[in-house]
């Protein structure tokens, strides 16, 4: 009786560590060229934003549907910073075309997509800024592995994440 108990854990055991563990190990790695991708797409995205001083239609499409291709989902955050030219008032300190302080304000992703859906671009000026930030918001099937085996991953967490920002070099108009 013993040895047969013995031979059943014996076979769990062995099954374990022939399928599961390489099926979690391959899990990851997709993960993480998916994450390489997605932060690459980011990357020329933004830069190509801060060289061009605009967000196109056809740009932010083609942005969206490059990280698609890793076949997740994505919550894609757009902040753009608008320097507010109106609060620069000339100081009477000691020279009168010294410029005060910079101030600026801030458009969202849905902000920015009205504008994108009406125009077809989003102008920028020199010296705004630009952050992107992209977050799966699908369970991977690395997260769903791990919260079977190790429930180490919670339900408001995601692997695949990605954030490039910068000044835009150039006037968009």
């Amino acid at each position: 009786m013993s040895d047969t108990a013995m031979s059943v854990i014996a076979i769990f055991l062995a099954a374990i560590l022939m399928f599961i563990f390489p099926l979690m190990s391959t899990a990851d790695r997709t993960d993480d060229i998916s994450q390489q991708a997605v932060q690459t797409a980011t990357t020329e995205f933004v830069d190509n934003i801060r060289s061009t001083g605009k967000i196109t239609q056809d740009k932010y499409d083609s942005f969206v549907s490059t990280i698609a291709e890793t076949g997740n989902s994505y919550d894609v955050e757009i902040e753009a910073q608008k320097l507010d030219e109106s609060s620069k008032k000339k100081t009477a300190i000691a020279s009168q075309s010294k410029v005060g302080e910079n101030n600026y304000y801030s458009e969202y992703t849905s902000q920015i997509e009205g504008e994108l859906g009406s125009n077809g671009e989003y102008d920028l000026k020199e010296g705004d800024l630009i952050s992107v930030t992209v977050k799966n918001t699908n369970k991977t099937i690395s997260q769903l592995l791990k919260n079977f085996f190790y429930s180490v991953t919670g339900n408001n967490t995601y692997n695949i994440a990605a954030q490039h920002s910068g000044i835009v070099n150039v006037n968009g108009k």
